[in-house]
């Protein structure tokens, strides 16, 4: 019995280009989405990339640990500093969720 082929047979369409590569290797996929009238970037992250770092959901108001896999998203036309790091279920369940949680006076904002 031969070996199993690991590689896409030939040059064509058929296998990851570079732009795929790229984009599993440093935090998954890209694709925009509309919310609320705007055009949204979203971005999956995975947990390796993550690794060291946490942040706080404006879906939950709660602490995204560290190397846990979870979604990017910036309102398309925006920089850097209006990114939001989302639970994948909360963004899920933006539209169901919002930023009315009510939090204590010396709670940070973010």
């Amino acid at each position: 019995m031969s070996p199993r082929r690991n590689r896409p047979k030939g040059s064509g369409s058929a296998g990851w280009s570079a732009e795929d590569d790229a984009a599993q290797r440093y935090g998954g996929w890209q694709f925009t989405e509309s919310w609320q009238g705007e055009a949204w970037s979203v971005r999956h992250v995975a947990g390796a990339s993550a690794a060291g770092k946490t942040y706080r959901c404006p879906g939950c108001d709660q602490l995204i640990g560290s190397g846990v896999p979870h979604v990017v998203a910036w309102p398309e036309y925006a920089g850097v500093d209006d990114r939001r790091h989302w639970h994948k279920a909360c963004w899920n369940a933006r539209d169901r969720r919002s930023a009315r949680v009510q939090r204590s006076r010396n709670a940070p904002r973010y």
